[in-house]
């Protein structure tokens, strides 16, 4: 396989500021484009590593992936706490913009956790405006966003535990939504998560999202043996019955967006493009 060409750091004007990317070329005649979605707060961090890999992995196969750090994340302008769900939605339409412009080729969306229902959600509001991304690599996909954000909400009480501040936990999540209602930001693992950006996780989920694309979903689980975990199964079979059929894939590794050190995952790479070899050779 031909080596991938050293990936292009560069910066694409945005509303607010500038959008940091790493350009990842094809190596070989280019087939396709994916943009990269990531994930929430620390697992952005923790995953940089299998980001990279993939991208790496992706361009190896002859696809350009581009890298974009969401505004207010990563090395983009912004901070968190100004991040909103309808500015990445720009963020996304800007990067696959400029990728498709970059190769010739349809980009497609590649997301990881929060970064997979986030490319769920731009791909059904692109293509009800008729400009649908070409194909969707989902790692890990996060399927709700209240449940999302009570999880959330959860770590934040377990943080005022560990700090000896048992009163503040005491009330559960649904004290702290209701100071997000009421407008007031709540931090989360260092993270300032706006009022507006926590009504939009809200409202979103993916069993209403079912996209009428090519998608290869990828599940991490234990061990070989193990099935497709049941919210994931139900998510599949609703799609299924919209007259979606997206291709579930369970890949045995670790858990490598909820370790605290960096844990690389051989095999979702290897089947990420395994994946995609098989539709190009279908």
């Amino acid at each position: 396989m031909t080596a991938a060409p050293a990936a292009e750091p560069l910066f694409l004007p945005a509303g607010g500021g500038e959008r940091y990317c790493l350009y990842h070329a094809a190596a070989g005649p280019c087939r396709g484009g994916f943009v990269h979605v990531h994930p929430f707060g620390d697992e952005m961090n923790r995953t940089r590593r299998m980001a990279a890999l993939g991208a790496r992995a992706l361009a190896r196969a002859g696809y350009a992936v581009l890298q974009i750090d969401l505004a207010g994340c990563g090395d983009s302008s912004g901070d968190f706490a100004d991040a909103r769900w309808d500015a990445w939605h720009d963020d996304l339409a800007l990067a696959r913009h400029w990728l498709e412009r970059q190769t010739g080729q349809p980009a497609g969306l590649w997301g990881l956790r929060l970064g997979a229902l986030l490319a769920l959600d731009h791909a059904a509001r692109a293509a009800a405006a008729g400009s649908a991304p070409a194909r969707l690599l989902l790692w890990q996909p996060v399927l709700s966003g209240p449940t999302y954000l009570t999880q959330l909400l959860r770590l934040r009480m377990a943080g005022d535990l560990v700090d000896g501040d048992g009163s503040k936990a005491a009330d559960g999540p649904q004290a702290l939504r209701a100071l997000l209602r009421a407008g007031t930001p709540v931090e989360i693992g260092g993270y300032l998560l706006d009022p507006a950006l926590a009504a939009a996780l809200d409202g979103v989920d993916a069993a209403r999202l079912a996209p009428a694309l090519p998608v290869d979903w990828f599940e991490v689980v234990a061990g070989a043996d193990r099935p497709v975990p049941p919210a994931a199964q139900r998510i599949a079979a609703a799609w299924q019955e919209a007259g979606r059929a997206p291709r579930v894939h369970t890949v045995a590794g670790p858990a490598f967006w909820t370790t605290q050190e960096i844990t690389e995952c051989g095999a979702l790479l290897d089947a990420t493009v395994a994946a995609l070899a098989e539709e190009v050779h279908a």
